[in-house]
């Protein structure tokens, strides 16, 4: 009995590396911070993972996939991480602008046709709007740092962000006029991203989920990053939940953004700004390849000149949002969350990665502190800079 004691006792602060058994829940110093939200009932479950520029250090799981039938979260759990996809297109169109193709000042409509008529919204009402042309044309670069003066999204999105094809989508954002002037304003834009994504389309002359299949995920070995979920994927699926109405507890919701069934290619269709699905072990894969400047595991995806641009601030200096090319960046690295909560983070000056999936559209109480519990954790156990 002592032994077995002992053995938990250093396998709970032991680095564990999970590539064996993906799927094996690990209960360890991260999630004991976490735990307590899970107790509380202001967090369903979560997976967590830390990573150096060469291995996981550790994978870890707590609390429910499923409340209500106490499946318990595991640490091959499969997540929506929304706006995740941001920094994933921005990477598969640099891959175009590695091969030459493609250039980050070249006007959209160098490739998209239908862009060579934008209109700026100069003043509008709730009755009428006035138009004039934009001093310039928008640009890729535009387009992957959220300063391309297109809206969140257009019309046609409506009611859900999935429902038209992606060609079809850019055409609208091409009949909508922008809200400001290319390059002046920093406007998070789910439009402009599917924009990049409709032009990697285009030049690549491939289905946008083919070329990110073909060029980044089979070479990064993200075999479980999908638009659609397969049998597998959906029945490892974490719950989304909400506050319930009292805001003291959790109550499950569908993902309002998506349409359901989620694994339906007919009728939903791939969202380059957000509409992913993917699992910790695959979003970790990602950014060590951005830790390591553009390379994982021997294999080179992007050059260092295009991780660096990426990851470098593009927003004008007077604003206060920094931003890079899909990438949120400032203060010890960069990284980029999604809109149930899902985050991950670089440390560069460290060489870590920090990954923490959830599904939350909102917490009650103190809910959303288990992150930076998480990252306190994670800094405590792993944090030491890297030489």
């Amino acid at each position: 009995m002592k032994h077995t004691l002992l053995l938990l006792s250093l396998l709970a602060f032991a680095p564990v590396a999970v590539a064996e058994d993906p799927a094996r829940p690990v209960v360890g110093g991260l999630t004991a911070a976490i735990k307590p939200y899970v107790d509380r009932g202001v967090l369903a479950g979560a997976v967590v993972l830390v990573a150096d520029r060469e291995r996981v250090l550790t994978a870890e799981a707590v609390g429910y996939a499923d409340v209500a039938a106490k499946v318990p979260m595991k640490a091959d759990s499969v997540f929506w991480i929304a706006s995740q996809s941001k920094p994933i297109t921005a990477a598969a169109l640099m891959i175009l602008v590695d091969d030459g193709v493609v250039k980050l000042d070249d006007p959209v409509s160098n490739y998209l046709p239908e862009f060579r008529g934008l209109w700026l919204a100069a003043e509008r009402d709730k009755e009428h709007q006035l138009l004039k042309k934009p001093a310039r044309p928008v640009t890729l670069r535009d387009l992957l740092s959220h300063t391309s003066g297109l809206p969140f999204r257009s019309a046609a999105e409506e009611p859900t962000l999935d429902g038209i094809p992606l060609a079809a989508a850019t055409r609208t954002y091409a009949m909508t006029p922008l809200e400001a002037e290319p390059g002046a304003k920093y406007q998070y834009s789910n439009a402009g991203i599917n924009t990049a994504g409709r032009v990697i389309e285009v030049v690549s002359k491939m289905p946008y989920e083919e070329f990110l299949d073909k060029r980044l995920f089979a070479p990064l070995g993200m075999t479980d990053t999908s638009f659609w979920p397969n049998e597998s994927q959906t029945k490892r699926l974490a719950k989304a939940y909400r506050p319930d109405e009292a805001k003291t507890g959790l109550t499950a919701t569908p993902i309002s953004q998506l349409q359901y069934p989620l694994g339906d290619h007919a009728r939903r269709f791939p969202m380059p700004a957000g509409g992913l699905f993917s699992t910790a072990a695959d979003v970790g894969r990602f950014c060590q390849m951005a830790l390591n400047g553009g390379i994982l595991n021997g294999k080179r995806v992007l050059s260092e000149a295009a991780v660096r641009e990426m990851t470098t601030r593009q927003t004008p200096a007077a604003l206060k949002e920094s931003y890079g090319l899909g990438w949120s960046v400032g203060g010890d690295g960069f990284g980029h969350g999604g809109a149930l909560s899902t985050d991950m983070w670089v440390n560069p000056a460290r060489g870590l990665v920090y990954v923490y999936l959830v599904q939350h559209a909102g917490f009650p109480g103190d809910g959303g502190a288990a992150r930076g519990a998480f990252r306190k954790a994670a800094d405590a156990s792993f944090g030491t800079p890297a030489k």
